[in-house]
């Protein structure tokens, strides 16, 4: 599991629009990945919405934006669609970024144990290293928390020490 300070190692994952996302082909971009346990329920949709509403502010300051969950790229895109999301949805049926990024967690549901996906996000920089995490957040207030850290300047690579 990758942590703060971590070099994000090289992904290519299946996305909306058909397209891949390759972390390597994003380089000189900031990446906000925001892992969501499912499409078409209430806190998954308001957090997606937020993203959405504030999807010209990250692009103001070079950051491309990624929803992330474990659903199929069909489920996605019909929530992307219908939400009218600016940004890709990343379908990650196989865990392969959950784990990753060490969002997976075992919960208790209906008295069985289940593998759910914890609400988290990552701030990646241009040179591919994680400078940001939030992990179990709260949809709430979320989406300005991370704003406001990328627009005090915590996020811009010209302001990396070393």
């Amino acid at each position: 599991m990758i942590r703060e300070g971590d070099t994000v190692p090289d992904f290519i994952v299946p996305a909306t629009s058909h397209k891949n996302v390759q972390l390597r082909a994003l380089a000189g971009f900031q990446i906000i990945l925001y892992f969501y346990p499912k499409d078409n329920t209430p806190a998954c949709t308001i957090e997606n919405q937020d993203f959405a509403a504030n999807y010209r502010r990250f692009r103001d300051k070079n950051t491309l934006v990624f929803g992330v969950s474990r659903d199929s790229l069909d489920n996605h895109e019909r929530f992307k669609e219908a939400q009218a999301l600016p940004f890709e949805l990343i379908s990650d049926e196989n865990s392969r970024l959950c784990e990753l990024f060490g969002v997976l967690r075992e919960k208790e549901f209906f008295g069985k144990t289940i593998i759910s996906l914890s609400r988290s996000t990552f701030l990646i920089n241009e040179d591919g290293i994680m400078i940001k995490e939030w992990r179990d957040i709260d949809v709430r207030n979320h989406v300005h928390e991370v704003i406001d850290f990328i627009e005090a300047g915590a996020g811009v690579k010209s302001q990396k020490t070393g």
